[in-house]
């Protein structure tokens, strides 16, 4: 019994990016770069498009024959609302519907480049239409942080500030060991809006500087230390005390 052979015409394609042989049922699609086609499998499709390249086929047609110019032609006769003139060269039909509304990208292009370097000229009697005035928008209100002015409201004030930071938590935090702190809440006399708040125990103390001019994040810490001589004689003095929270209150 003789033996016989197969063979086959199956073709073996190539992807020309990864140059990997396709199994049969793979089909690649075609490309185009550089007016080159390229066989790319379905694998390396996304890297060709990122590549900018083109399927074969989306091309659009170039519409550059002598009938486009004249449908474009009778387009801009229509925007001026009159026919396109016989005898009439195409750059001069374009020329007076150039500041209507420019049809082609190629017309836009240039009608932006027009508009950035042709002068315009305030309206008026006997002038052209020239562009219409930019429209104003509103202005952000202006927030202004008053300061108080009377000592007593600046101490509140700075009261109140304090009490809305995180700073309350150190001070409830030490209280919960230390016990009950002595408080003490200056306005500075050398700048309106500067208010200092001690808050120290027998054993530590912190000092803060709150500033009434600033909306926001107005309360930080200016110093701390261990020694009680090392505050000033007023800073010693208490003049507002602090709960379990650390919220701090006039006394």
């Amino acid at each position: 019994m003789s033996t016989r052979s197969i063979t086959t015409t199956y073709e073996h394609e190539v992807c020309d990016i990864c140059e990997r042989t396709l199994l049969r049922g793979e089909h690649p699609e075609v490309f185009v770069n550089g007016g080159r086609r390229y066989r790319v499998c379905e694998l390396c499709k996304p890297q060709a498009l990122h590549e900018g390249w083109l399927r074969e086929g989306s091309l659009p047609p170039r519409a550059d024959d002598g009938g486009a110019r004249e449908r474009r032609r009778s387009l801009f006769g229509r925007r001026r609302g009159r026919p396109a003139r016989p005898g009439r060269t195409e750059r001069a039909e374009q020329q007076d519907a150039f500041a209507d509304a420019p049809q082609t990208l190629d017309d836009e292009l240039s009608a932006a480049q027009w508009s950035r370097q042709a002068p315009l000229s305030p309206p008026g009697p006997g002038r052209g239409r020239g562009r219409a005035p930019e429209p104003e928008w509103p202005r952000e209100p202006r927030h202004v942080h008053a300061i108080p002015a009377s000592q007593d409201h600046k101490v509140v004030s700075a009261i109140e500030d304090f009490n809305r930071s995180e700073h309350r938590r150190t001070v409830a935090g030490v209280a919960r060991s230390l016990g009950q702190a002595a408080v003490n809440v200056t306005p500075d006399p050398g700048h309106q809006s500067i208010v200092w708040i001690v808050v120290s125990w027998e054993l530590c103390w912190y000092r803060y500087e709150v500033d009434l001019a600033q909306t926001h994040a107005n309360v930080r810490l200016a110093g701390q230390g261990y020694e009680l001589d090392e505050l000033e004689q007023h800073e010693q003095h208490a003049n507002a005390v602090a709960d379990d929270s650390g919220a701090l209150m006039v006394a």
